[in-house]
């Protein structure tokens, strides 16, 4: 056996934001393909953006935040939110917006606004009313729109004048940003949209009146205020989001739908024509897209798409080509295919993921045929479907004109390439650093399922070593853990291999990547097949290495990771012996509307889903070692998850152990904290199942 040094991965997990400081990223390609805009740190271990243009081969430094004066004022209530909803690690620029030509960029820092052309490329502060949210300049680069004090407001570069477009009318009405539940659960985090000619908006106006309040308070600092947040819980009232064509004197005219029937505004774009919103019922089975009259507000039905379990919402759909085709998600023959104009485009068996973009009449987009790979692919009238990712691995892309941005993570890392009409024609450095351990991953099949499974074994491991085994996964809706890459998840798990466990990564169903039928399996029961397909994984793994010791299993997760973790020792203890359960939905009636009832429905018309899902009543099954963790701050999954689930095993006389976490919300930022956690959940599943040392001191 080989020494491993335990402290040295957790440390540069931590210090390097779990290895995304250095890295490139939110690309923006002009329409001419001539400019590519970015947002890269320094360094692989600084956490501070900056404002990049790659052109001609050349990068170039648009906006540094150390040699701007940012000032010390604190950033607004609604931009610290907008971060905890984009999980947002980093500080600096961490976002910007162009005009149509990506000549003119705007971005905030410290609240206040800042501009910069890419010709000339020297910012300069822009006055605004107050501190401000998500500044968007209008399609021509003459004007900036912005958010502050819940009023849309907007500003000429050409005079510095600001005015007022629409003013909040109450404490809980604001303009221009998404809601919880759309930028939480819908992926929608955007609540206004220029037309082409910057001479109106397309506005949310968003009223939280009737939503539920929940408080968010420091325990560890009593001095301080509780946080007041609307948060609506599944069966409570949603905010009620209206649109409104706004002009830049401030007339409005209202969008009109059958917004009793459709309450949720999944989407909307404002293109050359016109208005598009997708709007969604409140049980999720229907899913309309409607063409908005910018004059009067009517609107017509573009489309409409149901499903008796849930129509699942498509990041980049709709949208239209040059010539007006609609771009969509169809699903048929078991696949969710892309359908442009009056039908589906792509075979079956190639799920769409996400559309990346359009450009003239190409579109494009990344879609799997194995699900732990995502490829971009272009689809164009005359050149047909040509993919455009080659390794093994999940690759996205920015578009404009004839080039393309590659983003690819592999089992090698990550690298992005500049493509034109389909070729390397350059690279966009990364100053990420390299973990320093790699995954050594055998690929599994389990099942009769052919379940993806990621097999981790320690680099010191010899045939005849008996190994505990431990369970790393999130197996949960929208999110994938097997995937051929160089993640810094899969580094983790092999960390916990080199620590002396056999480590088992699978993506059972409810996870994309293979399809509607398999994604909607959690329609009712977002558990069972879950949990089963876990326990599918682990003796699959055991009956490829005969080394895995199936009386010292223990699973670990985070989120619905952590929820699966925890039942899966409460209802299976047959085969798990020890769990970490981290920020778990552990009531199922206290998590919010958009997510909870696309999978369980209305909790007042079908209360035994949410019965069979829920583990409160679980507690007195345990008897297993169970570690909680939870951060206090957490307003995702509130801390009131996992202290009721404490409060349910004290009184049921079950032992159990709580890690509180003081001022960590729902992902763990900080790079103490990250840290430390990593190595105390090794050493409670080390003394859980055994002390098992292996190699790792």
């Amino acid at each position: 056996m080989v020494a491993f040094d335990s402290a040295e991965f957790p440390s540069q997990l931590a210090r390097t934001g779990r290895f995304t400081y250095g890295a490139p990223r939110a690309f923006t390609v002009s329409p001419d393909g001539e400019r590519v805009l970015f947002l890269r740190s320094r360094a692989g271990d600084d956490p501070v953006c900056c404002l990049w243009m790659y052109q001609d081969g050349t990068e170039h430094l648009l906006a540094d935040p150390a040699e701007l004066d940012a000032g010390d004022a604190e950033l607004p209530p609604e931009e610290l939110t907008r971060r905890e909803r984009a999980r947002e690690r980093a500080v600096g620029i961490v976002g910007y917006a162009t005009d149509a030509a990506v000549r003119t960029v705007a971005f905030a820092l410290g609240g206040r606004l800042w501009t910069v052309d890419t010709a000339h490329g020297t910012p300069r502060p822009v006055r605004t009313v107050g501190p401000l949210v998500d500044p968007r300049p209008d399609p021509t680069g003459a004007r900036i729109a912005y958010v502050c004090g819940g009023a849309m407001y907007v500003v000429e570069l050409d005079g510095g004048t600001n005015r007022m477009l629409a003013r909040s009318e109450g404490p809980h009405i604001g303009y221009g940003l998404a809601e919880h539940a759309a930028a939480e659960s819908m992926g929608r985090s955007r609540g206004y949209w220029w037309a082409p000619d910057g001479s109106r908006l397309l506005v949310a106006r968003v009223d939280e009146s009737a939503v539920q309040r929940w408080w968010i308070s420091d325990p560890a600092h009593p001095d301080r205020a509780p946080r007041s947040m609307a948060y609506p819980v599944a069966g409570t009232a949603n905010a009620e989001v209206t649109l409104h064509i706004v002009d830049l004197a401030g007339g409005r005219t209202e969008v009109a739908w059958d917004r009793a029937a459709f309450e949720y505004v999944a989407a909307a774009v404002w293109d050359a024509h016109g208005p598009l919103v997708t709007v969604q019922s409140r049980d999720q089975r229907t899913v309309r897209v409607l063409e908005v009259d910018p004059e009067t507000g009517a609107t017509a039905l573009a489309h409409e798409q149901r499903d008796p379990a849930w129509v699942q919402l498509v990041p980049g759909t709709p949208a239209r080509t040059a010539s007006g085709r609609l771009v969509r998600a169809d699903e048929r023959d078991d696949t969710r295919r892309l359908s442009i104009g009056d039908g589906a485009v792509t075979p079956p068996g190639r799920q769409l993921r996400e559309v990346l973009g359009v450009s003239g009449e190409r579109v494009l987009f990344t879609a799997s045929e194995e699900p732990t790979e995502v490829h971009v692919w272009s689809r164009d009238p005359e050149e047909g479907l040509t993919r455009l990712s080659t390794e093994p691995g999940v690759h996205t892309a920015a578009l404009g004109g004839r080039t393309v941005v590659l983003d690819s993570r592999t089992a090698d890392g990550r690298a992005f390439t500049v493509l034109r009409d389909g070729q390397p024609v350059g690279t966009v450095a990364s100053f990420a650093e390299r973990p320093v351990v790699t995954p050594r991953i055998s690929w599994l099949r389990t099942g009769e399922r052919g379940i993806r499974t990621a097999l981790l074994l320690p680099s010191w491991y010899a045939p005849g070593t008996r190994l505990p085994v431990l369970l790393c996964p999130y197996a949960g809706h929208g999110m994938q853990l097997a995937v051929a890459t160089r993640d810094w998840w899969l580094c983790e798990a092999q960390w916990f291999a080199e620590a002396g466990f056999a480590v088992v990564v699978a993506d059972g169903r409810g996870t994309p990547g293979r399809g509607p039928r398999w994604e909607k399996a959690f329609h009712g029961d977002k558990l069972s097949a879950a949990l089963e397909d876990q326990v599918t994984a682990v003796l699959g793994a055991a009956e490829h290495c005969r080394d895995l010791d199936l009386t010292r299993t223990a699973i670990r997760g985070w989120s619905y990771g952590g929820y699966l973790a925890a039942a899966a020792v409460l209802r299976r203890p047959d085969v798990f012996h020890a769990a970490v359960a981290g920020a778990a939905p552990f009531d199922q009636r206290l998590y919010d509307t958009h997510w909870q009832e696309r999978f369980l429905g209305h909790p007042d018309e079908q209360p035994e889903n949410y019965d069979r899902c829920s583990l409160i009543a679980d507690a007195p099954r345990l008897r297993r070692p169970l570690l909680l963790v939870h951060g206090l701050a957490d307003d995702n999954v509130t801390a009131a998850h996992t202290l009721r689930m404490s409060a349910a095993l004290l009184a049921a006389g079950r032992p159990h152990t709580v890690l509180p976490l003081s001022g960590v919300s729902h992902a763990v930022l900080g790079a103490r904290a990250v840290e430390r956690l990593l190595l105390f959940q090794r050493d409670f599943l080390r003394d859980a199942l055994g002390r098992t040392d292996g190699a790792g001191r």
